[in-house]
């Protein structure tokens, strides 16, 4: 297929940087999604309910922006490798020690810690890899580093599909140790990125404020941007395993559900693929608007289809359009992003952004509740009212495409 020729036209050093970026987000994603596919399960062993479980998922996101600042600026002064290998093995560890959690505090304490590990890795990835390659691939790479997420997803439904009604909610989480190994992946076979050691001279002599300076408007936009990102693809997926347990009647474990969720991020994978390399063509800010509104008119088949099989369908279209326009973000953030704060201020902006939206889980329990328990409509307004507010924000921003790397140009509002 013609759209994939960049990465074709990728070295042999740039093809190991961009999969392992890739494989850090899916691995990453595929930890934080566990949790997702078993909060019955731990509400009943610890006997709480699943409001007090999925609590755990607002603290794993409001921990992020911790380690995106933390991480961040250790990538901006000592480089993205070393500093992404450091993180791959924190959060796989605070992976592991959830399962031993013998409370559900112990449990909530040990989500936290490892959404400090988590905050740090998708903009190590990214940064390193958009630095690694050449403009005219950012796109497209950008679409394959956040198919990452979508992919993470299906491995975590697959897992939970083969193996939960035999090693259980804890022996998940002890499976979900294993992206410690990407580690050594990294070290043999991914260089540093070379923009980063092209101006390594310069980095560690500016704080985080002169480096900011002249750019605090941008860094307010981007936040406001993922905030709005970060309620969308949320408001989509975290709860749709309860959706399938609540309101479809689907047995966690059973092949339907897992079929469901195995459309939900096929659909999100192609969405990402597709829009970000279209993103070079028409632009980043019209890639994003156009998947945000054509998610509005499939929101009737995702949620009430009638049958699995229009379940289906509504499920590949809902994630074709939500991981489409976040097939866009990893570039255009990117872009957007000075040289000297690159390591950092995407990162940061996307988890700070992940704290605005981290509640968005039980709000949408809320919402339910207030409509006689109808997650079904909680779930599609929740993704009607934000589709819209993206589409503005991202509409009327900035846009910086094919801006280049490590030369001092300020990116460009347009």
């Amino acid at each position: 297929m013609s759209f994939l020729s960049p990465l074709r036209e990728l070295d042999r050093t740039q093809r190991h940087t961009v999969l392992a970026s890739f494989l850090g987000w899916t691995l990453d994603a595929f930890d934080y999604f566990l949790l997702t596919f078993v909060i019955v399960g731990i509400s009943n062993e610890f006997k709480v309910s699943p409001k007090e479980v999925t609590f755990g998922l607002f603290l794993t996101l409001a921990a992020r922006p911790i380690g995106a600042l933390l991480f961040g600026r250790l990538a901006d002064r000592f480089g993205r490798r070393p500093i992404l290998m450091l993180d791959v093995i924190l959060f796989s560890a605070f992976e592991l020690a959830t399962a031993f959690s013998s409370s559900l505090t112990m449990l909530l304490v040990l989500r936290f810690f490892f959404g400090v590990a988590m905050g740090g890795e998708w903009g190590l990835g990214a940064s390193l890899a958009m630095e690694s390659v050449p403009p005219k691939a950012r796109g497209l790479v950008s679409g394959l580093l956040q198919s990452g997420y979508p992919c993470g997803f299906f491995l975590g439904a697959l897992a939970n599909w083969l193996l939960i009604d035999h090693i259980g909610w804890r022996g998940l989480f002890v499976v979900g140790a294993a992206p410690a190994l990407l580690v050594l992946y990294i070290r043999r076979s991914v260089p540093e990125s070379p923009v980063w050691e092209a101006s390594r001279a310069e980095h560690g002599k500016r704080s985080l404020t002169e480096s900011m300076r002249g750019h605090w408007k941008l860094a307010i936009y981007m936040t406001l941007l993922m905030a709005a990102f970060n309620m969308f693809s949320h408001g989509s997926q975290d709860l749709y395993h309860t959706f399938e347990e609540k309101s479809l009647h689907l047995p966690t474990g059973s092949g339907a559900a897992f079929m469901l969720v195995a459309m939900l991020n096929l659909g999100a994978m192609v969405g990402g693929l597709c829009f970000g390399a279209w993103s070079e063509r028409i632009g980043r800010r019209r890639a994003m608007v156009i998947a945000a509104l054509l998610a509005i008119p499939v929101i009737p088949l995702w949620m009430h289809g009638g049958s699995l099989l229009l379940l289906a369908i509504g499920a590949f279209l809902i994630q074709v359009m939500v991981q489409g326009a976040w097939g866009v973000v990893p570039t255009h953030l990117n872009e957007l992003s000075p040289d000297g704060v690159r390591g950092t201020l995407p990162g940061f902006a996307y988890q700070i952004g992940n704290l605005l939206a981290a509640y968005t889980g039980n709000a949408q329990l809320l919402i339910a509740d207030w409509h006689g328990g109808d997650l079904a409509f909680a779930m599609g307004l929740w993704i009607a009212v934000v589709a819209v507010i993206l589409a503005l924000l991202a509409g009327f921003g900035p846009e910086a495409r094919g801006v280049g790397f490590g030369t001092g140009r300020k990116a460009p509002s347009t």
